[in-house]
């Protein structure tokens, strides 16, 4: 993930225009921010296990790659949404 990618425009329409899905994973570099609904900010580093409950924004401080696992049909259904508004 690059730096200054922030999910907040391509979530728009979801609901709460917000990443619904649930995610668990590692952080194998750089460094990510996520906002949740209530603007509470959980910052992740190299190194750190992290779980996004539903309801959330992210923005990727420092170019990041990391590994994360999340339930197939709601992943599915956040991914198809982020790529109708990349194609405008």
């Amino acid at each position: 993930l690059s730096a200054g990618v922030d999910t907040t425009p391509l979530f728009k329409g979801l609901e709460g225009d917000m990443c619904q899905c649930p995610h668990w994973g590692f952080v194998l570099s750089g460094q990510i921010t996520t906002t949740d609904a209530d603007g509470l900010q959980e910052t992740v580093n190299a190194n750190d296990l992290f779980y996004w409950p539903p309801g959330h924004n992210v923005k990727v401080n420092a170019d990041a790659e990391i590994v994360m696992f999340s339930p197939q049909h709601e992943h599915s259904h956040v991914i198809d949404h982020m790529i109708e508004k990349v194609k405008g």
